[in-house]
Formats: structure tokens, sequence, C-alpha cells
């Protein structure tokens, strides 16, 4: 049995941390998973970057609350639904992805989540597990799954890697640069085909 794994930001939702860093003003928050693969460095340098502004969640939240999936992002995920089972898994965090699941029908997410103070200062984060990514899909595949992935950032290439197929989507010249032996993909069409090829192999 087959289950589709889908990253989230960059393949479904703008990313999060840069409509932020335009929203603020403070562009050097516009450093994502696509530039910085060591996630935990990148959080801990957000927070940091937060608690120097004084910003909390609450602008943060804000600023979610104005983005809107890609185009297409919905009837993609429809479609993909009604034929096989779909999982998000995401390193963002459930204060930050509940808004954006509302708006893509509520589909299955896995994340993390973050501590934040009485204040709203966002003082730290729990990863649901180490490699959360990767070691989700191995324990799907030791469940009787057999895993198809899509991401678009250094995090995804675990998984992507792990399963029966995978597949970049929207990634950098970089990352497909690096890694060649991946199809990637720009359009949902395109990856709509590829995960149904997959699916009949």
């Amino acid at each position: 049995m087959d289950i589709v794994c889908l990253d989230l930001e960059g393949v479904l939702v703008p990313e999060i941390w840069i409509a932020f860093a335009k929203a603020s003003g403070i562009l050097e928050l516009k450093r994502t998973t696509r530039d910085e693969p060591d996630y935990d460095k990148l959080m801990r340098w957000r927070i940091s970057i937060l608690k120097e502004h004084g910003l909390g969640l609450k602008e943060i939240q804000d600023t979610i609350a104005t983005i809107e999936p890609l185009a297409g992002a919905k009837e993609f995920l429809d479609e993909l639904r009604s034929f096989c089972q779909v999982i998000i898994i995401s390193d963002t965090f459930t204060q930050f992805a509940t808004p954006l699941m509302e708006k893509l029908g509520w589909p299955t997410i896995f994340c993390n989540s973050l501590t934040v103070a009485e204040n709203g200062e966002i003082t730290g984060f729990k990863m649901r597990i180490e490699n959360s990514k990767l070691a989700t899909v191995k324990a799907l595949q030791s469940i009787g799954y057999e895993t198809i992935a899509s991401g678009d950032s250094y995090n995804d290439l675990a998984m992507i890697k792990a399963g029966k197929a995978g597949f970049l989507f929207r990634s950098t010249e970089k990352i497909k640069a690096e890694h060649p032996e991946l199809a990637a993909y720009e359009t949902y069409e395109e990856l709509m085909g590829a995960i149904r090829g997959a699916m009949a192999k």
C-alpha cells in the first residue's frame, strides 16, 4: 500500500519565514532550509533575531493569517487525497500550521511545536522526533506502507530518497544540480503524473 508524504512550505504554501521577513522588514529572516541544511542551527538563529527585535508568536501569526495556499495547491491535494493516503510532513510548528491546514481542507500534518512564554515570546522549539521526515517515512514503511515523497529543500532529501519514489518540487537550482539523480518538477500536473506513475509500478 502506498502513502504520499509531502513537504508543506514551498510545495503547498509559500514559505512562512519569507512572508514574515517581508512583513517585518527583517530581510535576513528570508533564510530557509533551502539555504541552511542544519535546521536546529537555523531555528536558534531565527529565535535570536526575533528576541533582538522584540517580536513574538502573535506577529508571526498575524502574517500567517494573510498567507494563502499556492495557486492550485488545494486542488492538487484534493485530487491526490481522492485516490491515496497523504501525510504532510513538515518542520514547521502547530502554532504556525493550523490556519494553513484549514485553508487546505484539513489534511493530516505531522510537525513540531514551539515553546512560547506568557508574553508571547518564542523561547524555544520541540522537534517531534530527531530527523523527523526520515524517521516518519521509515516508521510508515515499518507498518507496511511504501512511501512516495516530494519536497523542495535540503531537509526533504532524506525522505525523498528513502522511499519507493521521490521527487523534487519547485526546488532551487543548487539543490537540483547537487542531486541530478532526483526527478524535479515545477507544476502540480507534472508532480501528479509522477506520483500516479510511481503508484502504478
